[in-house]
């Protein structure tokens, strides 16, 4: 049960429970008194209000106390009270709804029920609007229905009166509701003209709606009909619809479409039960909707009854749109892309399966007639340089399209561009492209042609190729075609020339832009008497548009309030600049924005530049000539002796005299009869040319050689001779210091110092003593930086090859 007529039943049940019986008093139509043992209350006026009136209320005792109270209580709250028997209150009802007034008597802490008495605020009804009445099918029951208005908030009854000229009958509300009301009429015969009207009435009014007349005719809606769709292969743009026998209706309508579109496509059908019906998709699923009524203009329209079905395949009956373009790879071939519009559902008659290209070159022996088969819309091939004929077809299910054929012509720089080309943004995903005609040529205008496409996208996410023709008397166009919003688009307006494109016009532009959401990525380079600063292209989903320009902006960081600006056009020019005339010594910090129409987007890197002064500089060159200088001389060896002759002591640049000529030498040569040793490395036969050994590489990374250890000169020979080349070279220390002690004897010259030799003989034309030599005297001449622990260099080493450098004798 619902909580309104809960409460009210509460409250009834608590009244006759504590207030023992009770009975009505005089009842008006403007005051109504509620009676009982203990007491009574009395409401003026009473029971139905409108919002706004003011209603007084009245409470007396039957049996009043001294030390008792009388009050009144709404909906349970307190209003007032008064010592005695007695107490009345005049109250202000605006609120809609039912309203309970109770009298208590307050004994201290004691509250009794006395009476009680309730009042309903409310509206008059409105009068019953959209009144219809419906009999569905032939053989059933009118049934009228109405929109009742607002709320009353009172007991209101609606009714219906129906006549037909003679009698009248009348019909109550059979389901009521809050905002519709319904009734059922008796039978109705189709010769007779009704006239039906509903009223409405409560306690604060009445009212009746306006007379509705008809004929049953003119009511009966008919059950859904029944009908079938009959497809013939024969035809895929037509069938026929069948309607069912049985049917009472006369007239019907059919509406289609194919499935999963929106709009409908409506057909009034004839009486009659077949009706042919064309101008279909072929290929495509669809969807048919049939309703019918009893005469044609009179009676109610059934609800729709639904049927799909497929039409079959056709031959398409399009031709396609076909362009191409050209690009030269070398003077014999070129590269010839190929690519058209697919064609529209109607033209295609059912799924394309495919297309066929054919290219054939109009000079004989550069390219015989070749067809290829693709699933795209574009075709590109590496051709002979040549004009071509060219022609593409496409294929379904049931056949092939005409051919599209043009023909492709070497470029013909002679065919001039159109002028003035520019592109506004409409937004909403359009391009507005104008230009001016060309100059005037020799070959006559056949109209335009504009293509456009998203520079520095990935080809693998590039859009079909977007283009238009327009004829000769058209400036202007609005692409919206693969457009999409910020994002800037590259556009190409050419003239055709006899179906030929001349030279084209490029122009960049967006539909809509926004402030790029990233900065460059600036790099800067000292440069002169200033910085060379560039740039990286934003990348283009940050972008947002197309760029307008970059700004450059340059700091001095010496407390400089605002930076330089240097502003720098996007489009052609080179993404560099030069900013010249910094002073040396001062810092500077550089960032960069690049923009869009839309504004100035944020700021990419920064960088710190602070350039050398004229006196550091110069510095720096003369030490990095000096050096450079010096190693182009050294490479050299005439000119190495004269650069080492100008840097060394005098006594370094005298003639170096012949070890051979030197008393230990001669000591040596009457001595080595002597020698007969079988181990002896210097035999009588050795004063030739001793066989080369080679001599490994030390690695880089090799420790420097420990005090005391022998150095190794050489490695790596293979047999006996290598074991004898490597002693002969181990030897070689004990030679050198043998050499040195007979330096010191006083057959020479006493105390000096033997000048180093550019060279000395080999070792096979000094024979040593079998004896080592004295040891303190070798090291305190010769120091272990003299001899090496290994050589750096390949091949073989010989004592020809040794150098003796001067830098190792004391002077």
């Amino acid at each position: 049960m619902p909580l309104p007529r809960i409460v009210p039943s509460a409250l009834w049940l608590v009244l006759q429970l504590t207030a023992g019986p009770c009975r009505k008093g005089p009842v008006s139509a403007s005051r109504a008194s509620e009676v009982c043992d203990r007491g009574k209350v009395t409401a003026s006026p009473c029971c139905a209000i409108p919002g706004g009136t003011k209603v007084t209320l009245s409470c007396q005792l039957a049996a009043p106390r001294r030390w008792c109270w009388a009050a009144i209580f709404l909906n349970s709250s307190e209003q007032i009270r008064a010592q005695g028997g007695s107490v009345s209150k005049t109250f202000l009802v605006t609120a809609h709804g039912r309203h309970n007034f109770t009298c208590r008597c307050i004994c201290g802490d004691r509250r009794k029920l006395i009476c009680g008495i309730d009042i309903q605020c409310g509206s008059p009804p409105d009068k019953p609007r959209n009144v219809s009445c419906i009999q569905k099918g032939t053989r059933g029951h009118p049934t009228c229905t109405w929109h009742k208005g607002r709320l009353t908030y009172l007991h209101t009854a609606y009714g219906i009166e129906l006549s037909n000229g003679t009698d009248v009958f009348s019909f109550p509300e059979e389901t009521p509701g809050q905002v519709f009301g319904s009734g059922a009429l008796s039978s109705l015969d189709f010769d007779s003209n009704y006239t039906v009207v509903v009223s409405a009435s409560n306690q604060l009014g009445n009212a009746s709606s306006q007379p509705l007349t008809f004929m049953l005719i003119d009511i009966v809606k008919p059950h859904p009909p029944e009908f079938s769709v009959e497809f013939d292969d024969s035809s895929a743009t037509s069938c026929t619809i069948q309607r069912h026998r049985g049917a009472q209706a006369q007239h019907c309508r059919l509406r289609y479409r194919p499935l999963g579109r929106h709009g409908w496509s409506t057909v009034e059908s004839p009486s009659r039960e077949k009706h042919h019906l064309q101008g279909l998709e072929p290929d495509t699923a669809h969807e048919f909707q049939l309703s019918c009524r009893m005469l044609p203009g009179r009676g109610l329209w059934s609800d729709w009854s639904s049927s799909q079905g497929s039409t079959p395949a056709a031959v398409p009956t399009g031709t396609l749109d076909v362009w191409y373009r050209q690009q030269e790879l070398d003077s014999g071939h070129q590269n010839l892309s190929l690519f058209w519009k697919a064609l529209s559902r109607s033209e295609a008659g059912g799924t394309i399966l495919g297309y066929t290209v054919t290219l054939e070159a109009l000079e004989q022996g550069k390219l015989r007639a070749q067809s290829h088969r693709t699933t795209q819309t574009s075709f590109s091939r590496v051709t002979p340089r040549a004009a071509h004929r060219v022609t593409v077809t496409a294929h379904n299910a049931r056949g092939s399209s005409s051919p599209a054929a043009l023909l492709t012509h070497l470029g013909s720089p002679d065919l001039p561009p159109p002028q003035r080309v520019s592109a506004v943004g409409l937004g909403n995903s359009s391009i507005l492209v104008s230009w001016s005609p060309p100059a005037a040529g020799a070959v006559p205008l056949g109209g335009y042609l504009v293509e456009w496409a998203e520079p520095w996208r990935e080809p693998r996410l590039q859009p079909q190729h977007g283009w238009v023709k327009l004829p000769p008397s058209l400036l202007s166009t609005v692409i919206a075609e693969h457009i999409r919003d910020n994002v800037c688009y590259q556009i190409h307006v050419s003239a055709l020339y006899q179906d030929r494109a001349g030279q084209a016009a490029s122009v960049r532009g967006n539909s809509t832009a926004q402030a790029p959401s990233a900065g460059p990525q600036m790099f800067t380079t000292p440069w002169a008497s200033g910085v060379l600063v560039s740039w990286e292209e934003i990348p283009a989903p940050q972008q947002r548009g197309c760029i307008t320009g970059y700004h450059i902006y340059l700091l001095r960081k010496d407390g400089q309030a605002q930076p330089q600006l240097h502003a720098v056009p996007a489009g052609k020019a080179p993404r560099w600049l030069h900013l010249a005339h910094l002073e040396p010594g001062e810092p500077h910090e550089l960032w960069m924005t690049a923009a869009t129409a839309a504004g100035e987007g944020p700021r990419g890197n920064s960088d710190s530049v602070c350039l050398e002064s004229a006196g550091g500089w110069l510095t720096l060159v003369l030490v990095g000539s000096f050096f450079v200088l010096s190693a182009c001389l050294c490479s050299v060896p005439p000119a190495r002796r004269v650069f080492l002759s100008l840097l060394l002591p005098q006594w370094q640049s005298k003639a170096i005299p012949d070890p051979a000529n030197a008393t230990w030498a001669k000591s040596l040569a009457a001595a080595k009869a002597e020698l007969s040793a079988p181990f002896s490395p210097f035999l009588p036969g050795g004063f030739e040319e001793p066989e080369t050994s080679p001599v490994e590489e030390t690695p880089a990374h090799a420790e420097p050689p420990k005090p005391g250890d022998k150095p190794v000169v050489g490695s790596g020979m293979h047999g006996d001779r290598a074991r004898e080349s490597s002693e002969e070279q181990q030897q070689l220390p004990e030679l050198y210091q043998r050499l040195v002690a007979e330096a010191m004897e006083p057959d020479g010259a006493p105390g000096a110092v033997i000048p180093p030799a550019e060279y000395i003989s080999s070792p096979g034309s000094l024979a040593p003593e079998p004896e080592p030599a004295p040891e303190p005297s070798a090291l305190s001449v010769f120091p272990s930086a003299f001899l090496p622990p290994a050589l750096c260099c390949q091949g073989s080493l010989t004592l020809d090859r040794v150098k003796l450098s001067g830098s190792s004798f004391p002077r």
